[in-house]
């Protein structure tokens, strides 16, 4: 991969109601408890952050600061934020891409079946829940 490619493009979701420095921090944990960053990828510098998604320069700090503090990634002056923590899944990777691939289908034929993406969301939060006795 080109080294000036970023492993992860940040995005933000207004709607959540999560501050904008824990969804950069959350996805930095995802991506890394997936496999997506492994220890010695480097994070995209504050700078290119800020014009990805257009963000306040401190709220990039602010995250890279929560993840250097849980041991996820370090900072290593005039070089930048790398991941030094591993996956900690014990799926493989070729199941989680499996999976991956298997879920992207479902998501296909959720939108065919009329679901948004805010229903999907829905379906997959019951989906992950313990098993909750039918209300009505």
């Amino acid at each position: 991969m080109d080294s000036e490619t970023p492993l992860i493009r940040f995005r933000l979701d207004p709607r959540t109601g999560v501050a904008p420095y824990r969804q950069l921090v959350d996805q930095v944990r995802q991506a890394v408890s997936l496999g997506l960053l492994r220890p010695g990828d480097r994070l995209p510098s504050v700078r290119e952050v800020v014009t990805q998604i257009t963000i306040n320069p401190n709220t990039v700090h602010r995250a890279y600061r929560d993840l250097e503090h849980e041991g996820v990634v370090e900072g290593r002056p005039g070089l930048g934020t790398f991941v030094i923590a591993s996956p900690s899944s014990p799926v493989s990777v070729e199941d989680r891409l499996v999976l991956h691939e298997e879920l992207r289908d479902w998501v296909t034929r959720a939108r065919g079946a009329g679901f948004d993406a805010d229903g999907i969301a829905a379906l997959m939060a019951a989906a992950v829940l313990p098993e909750q006795p039918a209300s009505r």
